[in-house]
């Protein structure tokens, strides 16, 4: 079965909501942490928890809602024992009615006698949530991955800020957009040489003329200057987009190759020193049709793009790029699987490399190699699982610090099914390492039994190395 070699790993919970506690007792100053994260089954009469006072962990499970002695002994003012699932919570009862008071007196312009004297202890429950401020788009994860000039990614954060101000309703802040972009403006003529400079100097003149649109161009920044002013938010909505887009292609020439070293032992492995685009055709395989593109006949083969960063995960996209190139992938097989589009296994298809889990860490210059990233203290990858039509590699089906050399899929992203800050249960589990770009609205009508009828890789072959295998 295809999902087996997913190991443990896409598996998508949907039998509890979690998210990380603490749990603050205020007759001590110590704090109890609920391990990384305390879980609330959807069937009221199950309790799990894992309590951790001190750095030691101990675990809580009861089908009547009571949590075991065990983990009571170690909290050490009982009278502010929590437990979870059937809704049972033990606490002092004058902190029960002083909080029932103090909501009435605030509901009630009448003043309520006596409550002055009730002791109101401070909350218990803090709920944490790691920066959720990850890429909800393929192409604004894939535009932040660039490893560019900093006055560029200066550029780049402050406009991408009116994406933001853009969801304001009704009255929008349009005095914060002119001002964030004539700061880009700014930033941007004050450094065109230091612009210029960050691109190898046979494509600076390529780059002058992206500057120069960027400047004065259509869509570009004195425009959208202009459409603010005009308060229009669709066509600054546009404007801004094609800023965006001139940006990154701005950065992409600043960029062309690898912004740090492999390690030695992994130089064996193929490589993608910057970015690729793979083009998909997909079959159905019941002899049905995918919806119609607008104004067209419904079309038994579609065909969608995925473009592979190289830069934040190297080996595993230079692994993906030649299988494709080589022409593993044509007749795959796909299956869906919860929250996934998934590939067959691979088996007699080609020979692909068993790389190592590759991740690069939010912040950090280079990836890291065989292992995750713990969301709850705050570590996200630069290239998010979280984004709908993220593409990833399976688990490897021998050990979980490996990716699988053929096995691949599509993440069908849902914040229903997500943790706080609509974080995936699995960020920072796999090597991801593209974006489905074009025809993602497909992914959605691929079912089990489709077929993948050819795979090419339509730009970036001079990126991609191949060691000699001998």
């Amino acid at each position: 079965m295809a999902f087996s070699s997913l190991s443990s790993a896409v598996s998508f919970p949907h039998t509890a909501i979690s998210f990380p506690i603490l749990l603050r007792n205020s007759s001590f100053s110590r704090r109890y942490a609920l391990g990384s994260r305390a879980e609330f089954p959807l069937n009221p009469l199950r309790t799990r928890a894992t309590w951790r006072p001190g750095g030691s962990e101990f675990y809580c499970s009861s089908s009547n809602g009571a949590c075991s002695k065990e983990l009571e002994e170690h909290a050490d003012d009982r009278s502010e024992f929590f437990t979870f699932g059937s809704g049972l919570v033990s606490k002092k009862l004058e902190g029960l009615i002083a909080s029932v008071l103090i909501f009435g007196q605030i509901a009630s312009p009448i003043p309520i006698v006596g409550l002055e004297s009730l002791p109101a202890p401070p909350a218990n429950a803090i709920l944490y949530s790691p920066d959720t401020k990850v890429p909800r788009t393929g192409e604004l994860a894939l535009r932040r991955a660039i490893p560019a000039n900093t006055n560029m990614k200066a550029i780049q954060a402050t406009l991408e800020d009116i994406s933001y101000l853009l969801r304001i309703p009704q009255r929008k802040p349009y005095g914060t957009m002119e001002g964030n972009v004539k700061k880009a403006l700014k930033t941007a003529m004050n450094e065109k040489d230091t612009i210029l400079a960050s691109m190898p100097e046979d494509l600076r003149e390529k780059g002058s003329q992206f500057y120069t649109s960027l400047i004065d161009g259509k869509g570009g920044l004195q425009e959208l200057i202009q459409y603010i002013k005009e308060q229009d938010p669709d066509k600054v909505s546009l404007a801004l987009a094609s800023s965006l887009e001139t940006v990154a292609e701005i950065e992409l020439l600043q960029a062309p190759g690898l912004s740090f070293l492999l390690p030695e032992q992994y130089l064996k492995y193929p490589r993608l020193t910057g970015r690729a685009v793979v083009e998909f055709t997909v079959e159905k395989g019941d002899g049905t049709s995918f919806s119609p593109e607008a104004g067209g006949e419904p079309r038994q083969t579609a065909t969608m793009q995925i473009i592979l960063d190289g830069y934040s995960a190297p080996l595993t996209a230079g692994n993906f790029a030649k299988l494709v190139a080589d022409g593993s992938y044509n007749g795959t097989k796909l299956s869906t699987v919860n929250q996934a589009i998934i590939s067959d296994n691979g088996t007699n298809k080609g020979s692909g490399y068993s790389v190592p889990l590759e991740i690069m860490p939010s912040g950090q210059f280079e990836p890291l190699y065989r292992t995750t990233l713990n969301v709850q203290d705050g570590e996200l990858p630069v290239l998010p699982l979280s984004v709908y039509g993220a593409v990833a590699m399976a688990h490897s089906e021998s050990s979980e610090e490996y990716s699988s050399p053929y096995q691949f899929f599509f993440y069908l992203y849902d914040k229903r099914n997500s943790g706080l800050g609509g974080i995936s249960f699995d960020e920072g589990q796999f090597s991801v390492f593209g974006y489905t770009t074009a025809g993602r609205e497909l992914l959605s009508q691929i079912k089990t039994g489709d077929v993948i009828k050819s795979a090419k890789l339509i730009d970036g072959q001079d990126r991609l190395i191949v060691p000699n295998e001998s």
